[in-house]
């Protein structure tokens, strides 16, 4: 003290001066560092599951969309159908009200509209069939989307658990940072294997 002025050391002055003659704080810097190591290696893989979350989320709107495009044609494809139905309920009640050549033409007409109908039939059912495997993909998309953003979710709490840690320097909280990064890896590991 000179000249009656008095200086004050902050908090950060004392931890620095400290850790430079070899005080508690030199130990903490290993658990620093151990954090940072666990922090950066929690934020890649949340990373890589943030990624694949949002393509999983993307590839099953894909399937979904495939869905009700084959669900549009096949829509279309009934209703065709129906048109057809109608015809050959008009060459069937024709037949009944004519004689002669017009009767042997709305027969042949029947026999048209019955093959055509059954083409018409065909090719809706395979196209309904398309729209459900579609559908399937998606639904099996979404629940594999629903396993990364899970594993995302956990890997982000495991992140600020380790700030946490950090902050108050608790070494018993790692054991929360790696319990929650443990099961965030794992739903990971069932998203990575579609299960």
């Amino acid at each position: 003290m000179s000249g009656g002025h008095f200086h004050v050391h902050g908090p950060h002055d004392h931890a620095i001066e400290h850790a430079a003659q070899g005080g508690k704080h030199g130990e903490g810097d290993n658990f620093v560092s151990r954090i940072a190591v666990t922090t950066a290696i929690l934020s890649t893989l949340g990373a890589v599951g943030g990624y694949e979350a949002g393509h999983t989320q993307n590839a099953a709107l894909l399937f979904k969309n495939e869905a009700a495009i084959q669900k549009t044609a096949a829509s279309n494809q009934w209703n065709y159908y129906q048109a057809k139905s109608n015809k050959q309920n008009l060459a069937e009640l024709s037949v009944t009200l004519t004689r002669g050549e017009d009767r042997e033409r709305f027969k042949q007409e029947i026999d048209r509209y019955k093959k055509e109908k059954s083409d018409i039939k065909a090719d809706a059912e395979k196209l309904e069939a398309s729209a459900k495997e579609a559908d399937k993909k998606s639904e099996k998309e979404m629940q594999v989307h629903g396993r990364w953003a899970l594993s995302t979710t956990l890997l982000q709490i495991s992140i600020a658990l380790s700030a946490i840690a950090l902050l108050t320097r608790k070494k018993w909280l790692l054991y929360g940072v790696f319990g929650a990064a443990g099961i965030g890896v794992v739903f990971g590991v069932m998203g990575l294997l579609h299960i």
